[in-house]
């Protein structure tokens, strides 16, 4: 039995903290927690991500076919709800984000059907969010 679901905590190297702050904040629209000249904090959806001055830090990716798309390795991101999910969809593209994998729904009819969306932040790193609109799908085999 699982209890409570608690904060993850998370970070991320970033070249400019300037070009952070209008991603994560602008773009995204997440709220500023601490900071330093090297790191600021975020309230990404209810959890704690860093976002890490690392100017020389180039992520390396690769991809794996999940349901006929590539899907970049690493990524990180958060379930949301599905009117949260189609909310930040609108936004990325009012934001004109280039998506890796648009907004789409993901297994159709089939167990664990999802809505999902991939894209890059300004330096790199891979971020996916999804939703379902049956939360009971989100560890289905």
């Amino acid at each position: 039995m699982r209890s409570q679901i608690q904060p993850f905590h998370l970070a991320v190297p970033v070249k400019d903290i300037a070009q952070a702050r209008a991603f994560y904040g602008d773009v995204l629209g997440l709220s500023e927690g601490r900071s330093a000249p090297e790191w600021v904090d975020w309230d990404f959806f209810g959890h704690q991500f860093v976002t890490h001055l690392a100017p020389d830090q180039v992520p390396q990716l690769h991809h794996n076919a999940v349901d006929g798309h590539a899907v970049p390795v690493p990524h990180f991101g958060v379930v949301l709800t599905m009117a949260d999910w189609e909310a930040l969809a609108e936004r990325l593209r009012q934001h004109n984000i280039q998506f890796v994998i648009e907004p789409h729904i993901r297994f159709k009819g089939k167990p664990g059907e999802q809505a999902t969306m991939f894209f890059h932040d300004f330096c790199g790193n891979a971020l996916e969010f999804k939703a379902f609109n049956d939360m009971s799908q989100l560890f289905a085999t």
